[in-house]
């Protein structure tokens, strides 16, 4: 295939870009709802009376729970109720939600707000998904498509980091809310105007034991992972809840082999590109999570950074998340997943690895520099995992599937626990022979350097397997989708 006629492979068209805009709203919305609320704790601390930091910290763990444990289940139902009417009802529940925390006169009413934010979000991720990979046929198009999604999804991080430093000094919190609902009202709008049903109802029921188990193994496993820092990894508390976790959600498993129906086929889970894909994201998201998590804590503790100006320290690795965004449908296309995913995530290890030399004053060019390398490898790796999950499967399997390659955005949190723990070993250790600054340095340094160390094994081991498993490019064949294939050619 010719360059130019690449390019005119993967133009989109001006109905395309309208539901590319409409479904990238949506999922950028979510993505801004986390960073934009962070910022602004401290301020709803003080404004609404939360007793302490740890009531405090439910604002934002109301809404990530539910959005983890319910994705199976609203990626299996949108098969079955229709993908468009279960977006456009997670979109306006979200819409509704986020007025409602704006209005909010107390701290439970903000986190029962924040809980149905959660349950919204968590019909909106893998609907949009399915939308956008039904709406765009594999092959170029729908690499260009995702590659936009990625490159919003981690502005949207950014965006939201600025943003909530800014609303918060110039307005209050409330605003931060107000915002998402005006987002809100216009994707909704663009869903009712572009956004067209993309695949006839599944008539299978709904595996109700399935989904109770996979919502609360999910459940379990997110929860334990968020709170295991603050409570103690060792405690009885946080093991129990992941004990809980393993037990249902191994139960789960055994449930599913044997539904005639099940919630998540166990076919899917075997097939290589879903399972190596999955692994990918898993292994991408928590490692440049966990980086940037730490990244933070350095700009503020360390540097001594305001939270206006910590959101600031991130546009580096927003604006190259964008050209990461555009680059991976290039990229793909005339090199395929498994080598996109091996260069992504190898750049991604280089720049979290060289985080290492963050300075105890200064080194803005070094932070920007770093950040910036490990954002711009990170999408072209999540826009490849993407790919590789979401490639070769049916229009019955697109809702499930577009879970599932979501479920490492929330299972990542692994990653982030376990940098932040390798973090305060580190200072500890350093702690009687330095300066506490200097003891935290060099804590961030040992965890940004096993996060490098973690991303490379992650490019070769997965570059490999990919390889051997004849993981797709994006435009291969799918044998099963003929017709939509003939079409795309």
């Amino acid at each position: 295939m010719t360059t130019e006629t690449s390019q005119s492979a993967a133009r989109l068209g001006t109905r395309g870009w309208l539901i590319l805009i409409t479904l990238c709203g949506a999922t950028f919305m979510t993505g801004l709802d986390y960073s934009i609320i962070t910022v602004a704790l401290p301020e709803i601390g003080r404004d609404l009376g939360f007793s302490g930091a740890s009531a405090l910290q439910w604002v934002a763990t109301a809404c990530l729970l539910p959005t983890a444990a319910l994705m199976p289940l609203f990626g299996r139902a949108s098969d079955m109720l229709g993908r468009r009417r279960l977006f456009m009802t997670g979109v306006a529940g979200f819409t509704l939600m986020s007025l409602a925390a704006a209005l909010a006169p107390s701290p439970a009413l903000l986190v029962a707000a924040r809980a149905g934010q959660g349950v919204a979000a968590a019909m909106i991720g893998p609907t949009a998904l399915a939308l956008m990979t039904a709406a765009f046929p594999e092959g170029p198009r729908r690499t260009r498509a995702l590659g936009v999604n990625g490159a919003l999804l981690s502005l949207g991080f950014v965006i939201g980091t600025i943003g909530g430093g800014l609303i918060t000094s110039g307005l209050n919190w409330r605003w931060t809310m107000l915002l998402l609902t005006g987002i809100g009202l216009l994707v909704l709008l663009g869903a009712l105007t572009v956004v067209r049903e993309t695949a006839g109802r599944s008539r299978t029921g709904l595996d109700v034991p399935g989904a109770i188990l996979a919502s609360g193994g999910l459940f379990a496993l997110v929860y334990g992972i968020s709170t295991g820092g603050d409570a103690g990894w060792g405690s009885l508390p946080t093991l129990t809840t992941l004990l809980a976790a393993a037990v249902l959600l191994g139960s789960f498993l055994a449930v599913e082999a044997r539904h005639p129906a099940p919630l998540v086929p166990l076919r899917l889970l075997r097939r290589a590109t879903v399972k190596w894909g999955m692994s990918i994201g898993l292994v991408t998201f928590g490692m440049c999570g966990g980086a940037t998590l730490l990244l933070s804590i350095y700009m503020q503790d360390v540097l001594g950074y305001s939270p206006l100006r910590t959101g600031l320290g991130f546009l580096g690795e927003g604006v190259a998340a964008l050209a990461g965004g555009a680059l991976a449908a290039r990229l793909i296309n005339a090199r395929g997943t498994a080598a996109t995913i091996a260069t992504g995530l190898t750049v991604q290890a280089a720049g979290t690895a060289a985080m290492a030399a963050l300075p105890v004053h200064g080194g803005l060019a070094v932070l920007l520099a770093t950040s910036a390398t490990m954002g711009f490898g990170h999408v072209l790796t999540v826009v490849a995992a993407i790919t590789t999950i979401t490639s070769g499967l049916g229009r019955d399997d697109q809702g499930v599937a577009g879970s599932l390659a979501q479920m490492p955005t929330f299972v990542g949190a692994v990653g982030v626990a376990g940098l932040t723990a390798i973090a305060a070993a580190r200072t500890e250790a350093l702690a009687p022979a330095t300066t506490e600054v200097r003891a935290m340095l060099g804590g961030l340094h040992a965890a940004f350097l096993a996060a490098g160390a973690v991303a490379l094994l992650g490019a070769v081991a997965g570059g490999v397997l990919l390889r051997r498993t004849g993981a797709v490019q994006s435009d291969g064949p799918s044998g099963s989708e003929p017709a939509e294939r003939s079409v795309a050619a």
